[in-house]
């Protein structure tokens, strides 16, 4: 028999990689952008109410190209993360991030939060005994329909716990997805005697 639990859960880490960039003709000029860019994030993140150290680079990296006329730009493009337990706070950052453009900022695509939930081990044993005993209830209706009575358990299998958006949103890799609200399933297998 197949046993099934489900669970809400509301994600306990929120993540949000910035990514921005300027280009310029020369290096300095960009990299005197993307640093303006930079203060007008952590200005942005604190007003907001988060900690300094909430905020930290997380990648940089330099490209230069030329045109056609042979007219060399340069292009300085930086990240840097969020990372906050604050979920409410974090939402309302993501509200507002319309903000960050208004104060120049040019968010490139793939800046977006990320909410993860991080406490399965905490529910891990009591839903595996909610589906134990979503299985049993099956089998005794099973046996119940047969004549039968339901033993004890002769084989068990816990399938693989998922964690999902919890209305179908979208979702980035496992656990995370856009939103908080999540849905957590296990599915276990289990084989009872009958008598």
């Amino acid at each position: 028999m197949k046993g099934l639990a489900e669970r809400d859960v509301t994600a306990d880490l929120a993540t949000w990689t910035i990514s921005y960039s300027a280009t310029a003709p020369d290096l300095a000029s960009a990299q005197g952008s993307v640093d303006r860019d930079t203060v007008q994030i952590g200005t942005f993140f604190r007003e907001l109410g988060f900690p300094a150290d909430a905020l930290q680079p997380t990648g940089v990296n330099v490209s230069q190209t030329k045109d056609n006329a042979r007219i060399v730009s340069f292009t300085v493009r930086q990240r840097v993360t969020l990372r906050t337990t604050d979920i409410k706070r974090a939402q309302n950052a993501v509200r507002r991030q319309s903000d960050l453009v208004r104060r120049g900022v040019m968010l490139e695509e793939g800046s977006g939060m990320a909410y993860t939930f991080t406490r399965l081990n905490g529910i891990k044993p009591e839903m595996v005994a909610a589906a134990t005993n979503d299985a049993r209830a099956a089998a005794e209706q099973f046996a119940k329909d047969s004549g039968a009575e339901v033993g004890a358990i002769k084989n068990a299998a816990q399938g693989y716990f998922s964690i999902e958006a919890r209305d179908g949103d979208s979702g980035g890799g496992w656990g995370q997805s856009d939103t908080p609200y999540k849905k957590v399933r296990v599915v276990t297998t289990i084989d009872f005697y009958l008598r």
